[in-house]
């Protein structure tokens, strides 16, 4: 015979009464309707939160879509598993898990918010998780020792939201190692920022690069008509370029009447042979 409860047999007799209860006898104090609505409240938030880690797993994009996109997948599953544990013990204590997916949100202390950039959808799993770590929190508090297996149970489930809070957060912010304090956004996050950015960039960095080309030429004409003066530029010195003189418009019979102007007269060949020319004409 047992020697820890004396009566023993009472307690056999009150098992044998209500045997259909389950696992709930009559030591269990609090109010199991109450219980029962209380995790169907965390069974709703816990299938949100993997409604909304999938979306963000597909949609994830951009620099660091990757990496993120297997976090968001990694926390979908936890959360899942999470909704799995609830589920049971709420059939333990004698309740039915509500799934209708028709009041989800109303019961869900979560959010589901989809996210147009990379840094939406963190920024929305960690307001979530932050949510349901200080709900949970007042859930353990509520079970006490009035219901260790259900307070054990919400305790390991607060502790993995705690750890997907701690991941999300390394992934949105930059934290200074030496103070703990975050410095800022980190700018990999917002993919289309980014993107937009660097476009901007480039094309700034093009404008630039233009500009300096430009003033380059413009000072290095400057400097040339500076230093060698206009007169001495091609095209600029006032005179026709490619115009003949008018001594190469001389006549040949005009030269040949001045013999002595060979050289003068704007022409390499001899008065002589100028003349020979002339005669030669004459007789055809």
């Amino acid at each position: 015979m047992a020697t820890f409860i004396k009566d023993i047999e009472e307690i056999r007799q009150r098992a044998m009464r209500k045997i259909e209860d389950g696992a709930v006898t009559n030591s269990y104090t609090l109010d199991k309707n109450r219980v029962v609505d209380i995790l169907n409240e965390a069974l709703a938030t816990e299938i949100v939160c993997v409604l909304r880690y999938m979306h963000h797993y597909f949609m994830a994009t951009g620099v660091h879509g990757k990496a993120v996109a297997d976090e968001f997948k990694e926390h979908a599953d936890e959360e899942r598993a999470h909704a799995d544990l609830i589920g049971e013990r709420i059939q333990q204590l004698g309740g039915s898990p509500d799934l209708n997916p028709g009041t989800l949100l109303q019961r869900s202390v979560a959010q589901y918010v989809e996210g147009e950039t990379l840094a939406d959808m963190i920024r929305e799993d960690l307001i979530a998780e932050r949510t349901v770590i200080d709900v949970y929190q007042r859930m353990i508090d509520f079970f006490g020792n009035a219901d260790p297996t259900t307070r054990r149970m919400i305790e390991h489930i607060k502790e993995e939201e705690e750890e997907h809070a701690s991941d999300l957060s390394d992934m949105l912010y930059i934290v200074d190692p030496r103070t703990g304090e975050s410095e800022g956004r980190d700018p990999g996050t917002d993919a289309l920022t980014l993107e937009s950015s660097r476009s901007g960039s480039a094309q700034q960095s093009q404008a630039a690069r233009t500009a300096r080309a430009e003033a380059d030429e413009s000072q290095r004409t400057s400097e040339l008509v500076g230093n060698r003066g206009a007169s001495n530029l091609p095209g600029v010195s006032g005179r026709p370029m490619n115009r003949r003189s008018n001594r190469d418009e001389i006549d040949t019979d005009e030269i040949a009447d001045r013999p002595n102007a060979g050289g003068s007269g704007g022409t390499n060949r001899s008065p002589k042979i100028l003349q020979k020319n002339r005669k030669g004409k004459r007789a055809a």
